[in-house]
């Protein structure tokens, strides 16, 4: 059952009236996975003192009502709304448990609810309708994905780079790995003794998820909270596949998280949710000729799925190609070059990856993400 909401209705909470404790439970659990408050009130019921006395001071006003982004009702409290005469609003919904019958649509009706949700089969229409009632639109966070021209481009340091960059100016910051069957972005950075999930241990249910349950969930330090490969094991359920992924990045976008997405250089369903969510995609491509013949195909591929790509060259340059020569040459912006830095991968051997003063490294890392900041409105090109 599809109906249409904005993106975001506002930061409001839910108004919650449902009297039937089942339903009840179902709201409250979908509620904590999209990070939505609840508020729960309870509807006043003719004139009875002991009724009035029972309600309390949890009784529902009129300023809850006006106020809530989304109100939810089952029919048996649905039925008492028309008496209290307060005014149609837009986003009230009735909920069934099981399927819904002629009392629940004539209570929908009477309450002016455009929608009944027949729960537990519509419960993914109650995720998007909570997921994006609650949310600010200012606390929108952004995602960069990267992607290497071919093997050994580089990719995967770079986008370690860039979350710690990021996370170093105490910007709270996600970073997914994107291919399940690479070494796993823990190896890169030395967590991986650190305990928290990988995507194998990745359960998401109805294709959402709550950022901070996420980053609780994670290994994490400071403002950086990492979603690695792990090891996979023969028979193994979860890992990377398009709805988890759609899911992570759109938990940590709602809020205001940087989602650094590590993207294998693969064609499919798989990494093209990642090519489609990035505010950025970065290619990364090495100062060589045959590097930049390989970027030429993917480049071509990757602006048909994104207005916004840009490209970081990796030194060195053994036939002296520069870094705006190979943007020419390709036709994209240059966002970074990046010249040689010696003792790099014995860092990242013996340690993890850590980034000196002077690194060229964090150079580049810091020149995406002033280009990052400067990000358009969603659905507008840079």
């Amino acid at each position: 059952m599809d109906f249409d909401t904005p993106d975001v209705i506002s930061s409001r909470p839910c108004l919650l009236l449902v009297a039937d404790p089942v339903l009840r439970q179902d709201v409250l659990r979908v509620a904590a996975a999209t990070d939505c408050v609840v508020q729960e009130r309870n509807v006043p019921v003719g004139k009875d003192s002991a009724v009035q006395a029972a309600v309390g001071a949890n009784a529902m006003t009129r300023l809850d009502w006006d106020n809530a982004a989304v109100v939810l009702l089952d029919s048996q409290t649905a039925q008492h709304i028309p008496a209290l005469r307060l005014p149609r609003r837009e986003n009230v919904v009735v909920l069934a448990r099981g399927d819904a019958g002629v009392e629940h649509w004539r209570t929908a009706t009477a309450v002016g609810a455009a929608h009944v949700l027949e729960l537990p089969r519509d419960e993914g229409e109650l995720v998007r309708l909570l997921g994006t009632s609650y949310h600010d639109a200012h606390r929108h966070g952004g995602c960069i994905a990267v992607v290497g021209a071919r093997g050994g481009a580089g990719a995967s340091i770079l986008s370690a780079a860039l979350a710690l960059v990021s996370a170093a100016s105490d910007a709270r910051t996600l970073l997914v790995d994107g291919d399940e069957f690479g070494g796993g972005m823990d190896l890169v950075l030395g967590w991986e003794d650190d305990p928290g999930l990988r995507w194998p241990g990745l359960v998401i249910e109805a294709g959402r998820i709550s950022a901070d349950s996420l980053h609780n969930a994670l290994p994490s330090r400071g403002s950086l909270a990492v979603l690695s490969a792990g090891r996979v094991r023969p028979g193994a359920s979860g890992g990377v596949d398009p709805v988890a992924s759609a899911a992570v990045i759109e938990a940590g976008r709602r809020a205001g998280d940087l989602v650094v997405c590590d993207v294998p250089r693969l064609v499919g369903p798989r990494t093209e949710v990642f090519h489609d969510a990035a505010d950025l995609v970065v290619l990364v491509v090495r100062a060589e000729l045959g590097a930049v013949a390989a970027a030429e195909n993917l480049a071509g591929y990757l602006t048909t799925r994104n207005s916004n790509v840009g490209l970081v060259v990796r030194g060195p340059a053994p036939g002296g190609l520069t870094g705006a020569e190979i943007a020419d040459a390709l036709q994209l912006p240059l966002l970074a070059s990046m010249r040689p830095e010696p003792g790099l991968a014995v860092r990242i051997e013996r340690g993890g990856l850590a980034l000196p003063r002077r690194s060229p490294l964090a150079a580049a890392a810091r020149a995406v993400l002033d280009t990052f900041a400067r990000k358009p409105q969603t659905g507008r090109a840079a």
